[in-house]
């Protein structure tokens, strides 16, 4: 199946990441998720793996949106490539760039593809080439609350925008009560959450704010630390969600898990569409189907639909990448690289995200990055 560049991806082509139950991303920043995989399919997971000539240590770090997935890959990767090390530092986007761009790390994760002066500077370490960005998973940035009485809360990217820049504070402000007639809406002041920490997290719903309500967001759209004045912060997404668990009124944002781990309320968002959408693997799933591929010759950057207003499409959405090097890269760690992403992005990496919870990638996009993981040098 070609991809094709500029166009939208087919909705056929994301039925694969429908699944059901939430999906587990952590945060973009350094969490520790208690819903580990389960190793009890390691065996099987592992014996179809080709290692390819892999050897000794892989440092890598980043994103712990996908660390549950890394957790499982790097168990069945070390279990089929005999000798074989994988270290993976769930340290949030920002932290995994700078280490890549350092040299530090064979590849980086991030929540959010690289930004043109990353590239840039990528450029130093990957001799000869740059960093490119190749997607592993996706799914839906959850508005989690906690609101006694208020089950059923839906806002606006205009809302939103309001609320976590301060601009509205008070739970019973005619903007909320005019989306939610005949909710009982107290007359208490709104305690608004955001990280504290560098969040590809941050930075996507940022870009959401910034598309959907222009007007009301007026701060730098690719901030990855929080821009707007005001609020409460909290390191990574579970300091976040646990902090909206403990707190009367509050409202925060994090990926899906946490609401779910932390039996959260979540708000459903009026796009324009016919009705709310809610937060869900399935409704992300059909605003990524309109993702467009930004990037140029090895890069899969994608361009996310932030403003759809598509049935049933949840526009706060979020893809977390693997960041390597497209030529440059170091000869002692490159095979080992290319044997692990290679698993990854293959069938039999893929097929064990369900397993963790994860929604594994839209087959058209896997196809192009199992073609560009072993063109790497």
């Amino acid at each position: 199946m070609k991809l094709s560049r500029n166009n939208g991806l087919r909705a056929s082509a994301i039925g694969a990441l429908v699944v059901s139950g939430a999906l587990v991303l952590s945060a973009c920043g350094s969490d520790n998720n208690t819903s580990a995989p389960n190793g009890d399919k390691t065996s099987a997971a592992a014996s179809n793996i080709k290692c390819d000539g892999a050897k000794g240590q892989l440092l890598a770090a980043g994103s712990s949106a996908q660390k549950n997935a890394m957790d499982l890959w790097v168990k069945n990767f070390q279990a089929a490539c005999e000798g074989v090390e994988v270290n993976y530092q769930a340290i949030g986007s920002g932290g995994g760039i700078t280490k890549f761009n350092q040299g530090q790390v064979a590849f980086a994760g991030s929540d959010s593809a690289l930004k043109e002066e990353e590239v840039a500077e990528s450029q130093k370490i990957c001799k000869g080439g740059k960093g490119i960005n190749l997607p592993m998973v996706g799914g839906p940035i959850a508005i989690g609350y906690k609101l006694d009485g208020v089950d059923n809360l839906v806002l606006d990217a205009s809302t939103i925008a309001k609320i976590f820049d301060t601009k509205i504070t008070k739970w019973n402000d005619p903007a909320i009560a005019k989306l939610n007639p005949g909710a009982k809406l107290p007359d208490s002041t709104i305690q608004a959450f955001h990280r504290s920490d560098e969040s590809g997290t941050t930075q996507n719903l940022g870009k959401y704010l910034s598309t959907a309500a222009p007007a009301d967001w007026k701060h730098d759209p690719k901030a990855k630390s929080w821009p707007a004045p005001g609020g409460q912060a909290a390191n990574g997404s579970s300091g976040v969600a646990t902090a909206v668990k403990d707190a009367e009124g509050s409202i925060g944002y994090f990926e899906l898990s946490y609401a779910t781990a932390n039996k959260l309320s979540t708000v459903k968002v009026n796009t324009g569409a016919a009705a709310p959408v809610e937060a869900t693997t399935e409704n992300a799933s059909k605003a990524i189907a309109a993702a467009k591929v930004k990037g140029t010759g090895s890069d899969l950057a994608l361009s996310l639909d932030y403003a759809t207003k598509a049935e049933g499409a949840y526009p706060l959405i979020l893809v977390t990448y693997e960041i390597a090097c497209d030529k440059g890269n170091k000869a002692e760690t490159l095979p080992t690289l290319k044997a692990f992403l290679n698993y990854a992005a293959g069938e039999e990496g893929q097929k064990v995200l369900s397993d963790a919870g994860y929604a594994p990638l839209p087959a058209e996009i896997a196809t192009k990055v199992r073609e560009i993981v072993p063109t790497l040098s």
